[in-house]
């Protein structure tokens, strides 16, 4: 564990973050305890956080950690329900639309015994570890009419074609219909066209904005090009707290940027992971 930092992200101090081997890395408006690494220390968003949510702890990443990482050095995050875990346990999780990361945990100790809390040697080969993808497409017939009314009038063959329920129709259903294209055409030339086919494409989501690392380099590049996009989608969606579809946009944008960034511009390795909310224990 030396060699390898991974932070909790929590917007609620949860005593049961450091009994299970983790940093504990606040976020939000809570006041924390002292031993919690806290987003609105150094250089940071904190005020963003709430459109922003786990993203502006990224930001304190970039600005206040990376600097002093020293090389090879691990560094990730988790959030207080979703955390890696043991490559043996992946064929015993499920994963879909409806089933996400579930697995039988009744307690504490389970989680605990089955966490990701050391670097793997497998890793080594790779210079990003991301989650499990899961499957956004076979989409309840009653909710793609309800919330993908628009995306069906556009191409009414979404509705029976599995192929066509990407990553894209599942953000404008949930995000505000056409908002990621906006933001999308804000990206650099270089990405702009190739993150456009990939959301259209793609039927499975690496979610959750969180991954593990040590490319330092490569950890600086992709902060600098989020951060960038995200600022730049600022100008066009502000911060509306009280819309559901743009409440957390940066977020959500984040969870399709993140991916798409890592596959195209490095080696990257999914792993598994669960939902536990240890909040409840």
């Amino acid at each position: 564990m030396n060699n390898f930092k991974l932070f909790c992200i929590t917007h609620k101090p949860i005593k049961n973050i450091e009994k299970i081997g983790l940093i504990p890395a606040g976020v939000g408006k809570h006041n924390f305890p002292s031993n919690y690494i806290i987003e609105n220390s150094g250089n940071n968003i904190a005020d963003k956080n709430f459109c922003y949510s786990e993203t502006s702890f990224h930001y304190w990443i970039w600005k206040n950690l990376l600097p002093k990482l020293n090389e090879n050095e691990w560094i990730g995050t988790c959030q207080y329900r979703r955390y890696f875990v043991k490559k043996e346990y992946a064929d015993k999780i499920q994963y879909s639309n409806r089933q996400q990361g579930l697995y039988d945990l009744n307690n504490i100790e389970d989680l605990k015994s089955i966490l990701q809390l050391e670097p793997e040697k497998q890793w080594n080969d790779y210079d990003v570890i991301l989650c499990n993808p899961w499957s956004v497409s076979n989409v309840k017939k009653m909710k793609l009419i309800k919330r993908g009314f628009k995306s069906l009038l556009k191409d009414p063959s979404i509705f029976f074609n599995k192929d066509k329920q990407s990553i894209k129709l599942h953000f404008d259903m949930s995000h505000g219909h056409g908002n990621l294209e906006k933001a999308a055409n804000l990206l650099p030339e270089k990405d702009k066209k190739d993150f456009i086919a990939y959301v259209s494409s793609k039927t499975w989501l690496i979610g959750h904005c969180i991954f593990i690392s040590k490319n330092k380099k490569l950890m600086n590049e992709f902060y600098s090009d989020l951060f960038s996009w995200l600022f730049e989608c600022e100008k066009i969606f502000g911060f509306d707290s009280n819309s559901y579809d743009t409440k957390r946009i940066y977020s959500f944008l984040t969870e399709r940027y993140m991916p798409f960034w890592f596959e195209k511009y490095s080696k990257v390795l999914t792993w598994p992971w669960v939902y536990f909310d240890i909040s409840k224990y």
